[in-house]
């Protein structure tokens, strides 16, 4: 699959497999622009913007940098925002941000770097930004502006309400930005208010914008930006009155755009059997009729009369798609295996029959077994010590109990969501616990007191010491083996990685370390499994989801090469699920199953959800969010005239 343009869109649109894909086109053309300005004697002035979003693009301009010879000496820079008030050597200060990420990786000349004053004086802060503004004048203006987008569709920190006109100014922050940005101060009230940001009308005289969006998090907002009219209300969306201007995403974050999810009512298509099984799911839902009851007239109304006349008539489609979700349905996971062809489900595949009228095949036998007529291995990768049981615990449960032998392995500590109290308390009770039995009681004081000197001394969003990070470690894996004996899988059966890149001590990740993709080969080898499950959601604003996933992916492509076969399921983790046509695999639960799921997520007690997860949430908000997710999937198999069940887990079958 190729980089592609989506059409009809209101802003050119630029949609690639995957981020490191955008993220590597941006970097060759600032690389293109940066040597044909050098070659001419021209400086190069570059817009910058900070999050996770361009970190990838850092990255890879590091490396031309490094292997390639690009030469940074000519290029001056100017920051999109800042928070107000900041220290430039804060932790959470995008100053020291941009030369940790990249300013100090390259030769860039340091007075060519511009970067709002976050301590500017609040008597002074009006004539300092209008003095930014005359830098960039001064400088020629931007020639290239890499831009975000926020989930409120900010671009810099323009918020809902900033005018199309905006020059640079502070703000203050939308709620929704501060409690995404929460995690990154360890709480959501250690974030600061406002921010000093370049306006949008600063913004749109740049001569040239590219705005970068990774993750299912970012497409709804994507979606309005640019296909809904412009409106202060996404200011994104002034992108569209900008003479040249590209979004570049990844295929999660443009799957709202309706070409993407309703092509056929853009014009003709090429009715694929997923292509199909997605609009026959839709109209179902939309219509509020079950598959096996669609009428001709359900399609001609919802635009899908092509489908009709190629396909139809209506009761045939709706039967074939029918067919197709009932084989999802397997009540052994560990048994079932799934299919070797990417474009559908049942290995369905379009035929002209002797009538004339395009068929589409499909397989009806019931679901193939596992090659091996005994229990299979099974090995589970949990990003972090909570996603398992949070996201499969019902199959885990299920799994377990018909005798296949299941293995966990925890990727990260997860250390850095846990509460500072928490690390106390159990300090306190190993030390309480080590008095009373006579235990090393000497060390224990010792490292009892370091900890106490640390806690009561620690700054709002100061990263833990090493002594508190251990702690919370810990408590973490003690959780997680709470957790998952609570599901049925005993300590033994537990791995805990703890890979390399995670081990940074705060939300910024170091990149996946060689090693760390050795150590997942090396754990394929030892245990051989039949079947893996991988989290699948990549919409985690911190990245360690994706991270992990393709720390994974890259060690599947290397035992492969060596002959080493099994399946890979992706399952969902704590931001979505999977929607009905995108599903290949649900695994029924029952009211047991699912309080026994919910049982093992109470384990986990320590994290400080409202700081990690967008919206916050509390322990007890979080297993009913994901009993909701898993009684919702069922609700809508019923709505799709399906066996009726009381909850079902999601899975999708991974492929190269």
């Amino acid at each position: 699959m190729s980089s592609h343009y989506i059409p009809h869109m209101k802003i050119p649109t630029l949609v690639f497999p995957t981020s490191a894909q955008a993220s590597r086109h941006v970097a060759l053309m600032i690389e293109s622009l940066i040597r044909q300005n050098n070659s001419a004697n021209r400086p190069t002035v570059l817009g910058l913007a900070t999050g996770s979003t361009p970190v990838g693009l850092y990255r890879e301009l590091i490396r031309l940098h490094r292997e390639a010879g690009l030469d940074f000496s000519r290029v001056v820079t100017f920051n999109l925002d800042e928070y107000y008030p900041m220290a430039p050597d804060d932790d959470h200060s995008y100053h020291r941000w941009m030369h940790e990420t990249f300013f100090k990786h390259v030769n860039i000349q340091p007075h060519n770097i511009h970067i709002p004053d976050g301590l500017t004086p609040t008597s002074e802060i009006e004539e300092y930004c209008s003095r930014y503004e005359q830098m960039i004048r001064r400088a020629g203006g931007i020639d290239l502006q890499i831009l975000g987008i926020g989930r409120s569709g900010h671009i810099g920190f323009n918020e809902p309400g900033s005018m199309r006109h905006s020059r640079t100014r502070v703000v203050t922050l939308d709620p929704v930005t501060r409690r995404d940005a929460a995690a990154d101060f360890f709480g959501e009230e250690n974030v600061p208010h406002q921010a000093i940001t370049m306006g949008v009308g600063t913004i749109l005289e740049a001569r040239k914008i590219v705005i970068m969006a990774f993750g299912e998090h970012k497409a709804a907002i994507v979606r309005r930006a640019v296909e809904e009219d412009v409106t202060d209300a996404v200011s994104a969306s002034f992108l569209q009155k900008h003479h040249d201007t590209t979004f570049i995403l990844d295929q999660a974050a443009a799957g709202h755009l309706t070409p993407i999810r309703r092509p056929w009512v853009m014009g003709s298509v090429r009715w694929t059997p997923a292509l199909i099984r997605r609009a026959v799911i839709w109209l179902s839902l939309t219509v509020n009729k079950g598959l096996l009851k669609l009428s001709d007239d359900d399609f001609r109304e919802h635009e899908l009369y092509e489908l009709l006349r190629e396909h139809g008539p209506a009761h045939r489609i709706g039967r074939r798609v029918f067919d197709q979700m009932m084989q999802t349905i397997c009540h052994d996971p560990g048994a079932c295996t799934g299919t070797d062809h990417r474009d559908d489900l049942v290995s369905a595949a379009l035929e002209r029959s002797d009538t004339g009228h395009a068929e589409m095949t499909v397989d009806r036998e019931k679901p193939k077994t596992a090659a091996n007529s005994g229990p299979s291995t099974i090995l589970v990768f949990s990003p972090h010590p909570d996603d398992d049981v949070i996201s499969m615990g019902g199959t885990i449960i299920r799994m377990v109990e018909l005798g296949h032998k299941v293995h966990i392995a925890y990727m990260t500590s997860g250390n850095i969501a846990v509460f500072d109290h928490d690390a106390w308390r159990f300090t306190d009770f190993v030390c309480s616990f080590n008095d009373l039995f006579h235990i090393d009681k000497e060390h224990s004081q010792a490292v009892k007191e370091r900890v106490r000197h640390f806690l009561t001394t620690k700054k709002p969003g100061q990263p833990d010491s090493e002594d508190v990070l251990n702690i919370k470690k810990l408590i973490r894996e003690t959780e997680a083996r709470a957790g998952a004996l609570a599901a049925g899988v005993p300590p033994e059966q537990l791995v805990f990685m703890d890979l390399r890149f995670y081990r940074t001590g705060t939300i910024a990740k170091a990149p996946i370390h060689p090693q760390d993709i050795q150590d997942i080969v090396n754990l394929f080898q030892r245990l051989q499994p039949h079947q893996i499950y991988v989290a699948g959601e990549m919409s985690d604003p911190h990245g360690t989801h994706r991270m992990c996933a393709n720390a994974i992916f890259e060690a599947v492509r290397r035992v492969r090469a060596e002959g080493q076969r099994f399946e890979v399921w992706l399952y969902r983790g704590a931001w979505e699920e999977w929607e009905p046509h995108e599903i290949e695999r649900v695994v029924p639960l029952s009211p047991a199953d699912l309080e026994r799921k919910k049982s093992a997520i109470f384990r986990h007690q320590s994290q400080k959800d409202k700081a990690m997860f967008p919206g916050g949430s509390d322990r007890r908000e979080f297993w009913q969010r994901a009993e909701d997710r898993n009684r919702n999937t069922a609700r809508l198999y019923d709505q799709l005239g399906l066996p009726e069940f009381y909850a079902l887990e999601g899975f999708v079958q991974w492929r190269e």
